[in-house]
């Protein structure tokens, strides 16, 4: 090593200060860059709310409203707990039109404490798909997660769920990121 006796010792310092920091560049950036990349720990349970369509009833906010199941309650304000939301999902809602989507809920599976026979006419509709019992605590955590307690749907929250080309979240724009009505007519601004 030649080149350490011919440089003061400074220099020397300086050219193994850089080597070192270029070695350990690296590893910064990929543990950075695993950090920004990380997933949601809840994308499975939002793939889950689209598949089993949740939204048909529920829509993609979670506030509920009419359906084909009627008028479905709202995610957002229930009172409902992660164990209550599982329950919810697997055996549906005696009585309702919210669906139970495990299979066996009522026969293999007691359900609300009740078999079939005991449901009878409040028996609730099957679902469209069956969940595994994974696919409906990722749902519930999803629903914890982004929708319990959120208060009413945004433009942001629109545009995560769909995406920023979806036209579907232009109703959740602000007045301040709309073009003001009468300017857009006269292309005066006021």
């Amino acid at each position: 090593m030649m080149i350490f006796k011919r440089l003061p010792a400074a220099a020397s310092l300086l050219l193994v200060s850089v080597a070192a920091l270029d070695l350990s560049m690296p590893a910064v950036a990929t543990a950075q860059s695993a950090q920004a990349t990380a997933p949601d720990p809840t994308d499975a349970g939002k793939a889950v709310f689209g598949r089993a369509n949740c939204m048909g009833c529920h829509k993609w906010h979670g506030n509920g409203g009419g359906g084909y199941g009627g008028d479905a309650l709202s995610l957002r304000k229930t009172e409902l707990t992660r164990e209550q939301i599982i329950e919810t999902v697997g055996c549906g809602r005696p009585g309702t039109g919210m669906p139970f989507f495990i299979r066996g809920a009522y026969d293999d599976v007691k359900c609300h404490g009740m078999s079939r026979q005991d449901a009878g006419a409040q028996m609730p509709p099957e679902g469209g798909t069956f969940l595994r019992p994974k696919d409906i605590e990722a749902v519930a955590d999803y629903v914890i997660a982004h929708i319990k307690g959120a208060g009413e749907p945004t433009y942001a929250e629109c545009v995560s769920f769909f995406s920023s080309s979806s036209r579907v979240c232009d109703i959740y724009k602000t007045a301040a990121q709309k073009p003001d009505q009468a300017t857009a007519s006269t292309g005066k601004s006021q």
